[in-house]
């Protein structure tokens, strides 16, 4: 074994804290669908597979560390990676929210459905919506995007700096921001319909008071739902896919 060996070695572990980090949080790795040993398994192999391009930034630079310095580089690459992967989980994060609202607008909200993301109960529509999302993460590459990415990092946030506690907040505001609007474009056609739906059961309610309106307008209302999930949903997971995907590229 050459004297370079252990300091490969923990550049190596390094490179599997900044991957590990970022695949703990990022969308469809994170997902409680895949087994903890899997996810593992993944992320030591992105690991292995990523050291030879950027173990050159290493070198030099772990030799003679003492235990305290050396502890600090596993935490800030162990931070930069959950930033980089919290800020992909703040897009489907959103998604998530802004279509339970539009689900429970047009009267889908009491239906629970399947969970693909997370462990809690939410309605079918929105079920529905999480698990096509996190399908075409899938089916267009981006993971292999998301990997192209964190070897990117390093040229923009070099080993043992961290990404630093201002800088951090201030991007993930900007993508809170940048996540929501993209949202809100996606579930306006939603939020227009239940807006115009109820106004005119209100108006019709007030006409005849005799009638249960809203009881009866409630399956139409649904079925109009649909019929606006069925022709718009090619778009809105097209300009979703869009918004993360300018996401991995800026980083």
């Amino acid at each position: 074994m050459t004297a370079a060996a252990p300091e490969s070695i923990l550049a190596a572990f390094l490179i599997f804290c900044r991957v590990g980090g970022c695949l703990l949080v990022v969308p469809g790795f994170s997902s409680p669908r895949v087994p903890a040993q899997v996810r593992l398994l993944i992320a030591l192999t992105a690991s292995l597979a990523m050291t030879p391009l950027v173990l050159p930034l290493f070198q030099g630079r772990l030799a003679a560390q003492d235990p305290a310095t050396t502890l600090a580089w596993i935490a800030s690459e162990t931070m930069t990676g959950l930033v980089i992967g919290f800020l992909g989980r703040i897009f489907f994060t959103v998604l998530e929210t802004v279509m339970n609202a539009a689900s429970t607008m047009v009267g889908f909200g009491g239906m629970p459905g399947a969970v693909a993301e997370g462990t809690d109960p939410v309605p079918a529509v929105e079920a529905l919506i999480m698990m096509a999302a996190t399908a075409l993460l899938f089916a267009a590459d981006l993971h292999w995007e998301l990997f192209r990415g964190l070897v990117d990092s390093y040229g923009r946030l070099p080993p043992g700096e961290g990404i630093g506690t201002q800088a951090a907040l201030v991007r993930i505001v900007d993508q809170v921001g940048i996540a929501f609007v993209l949202g809100l474009r996606i579930t306006a056609p939603f939020i227009v319909y239940a807006v115009a739906v109820n106004l005119a059961a209100g108006f019709v309610n007030k006409l005849v008071p005799q009638i249960p309106v809203y009881f009866i307008a409630t399956p139409f209302i649904m079925f109009g739902g649909l019929l606006l999930l069925y022709y718009l949903s090619n778009e809105f997971m097209t300009q979703f896919l869009m918004g993360y995907v300018d996401y991995l590229r800026r980083g």
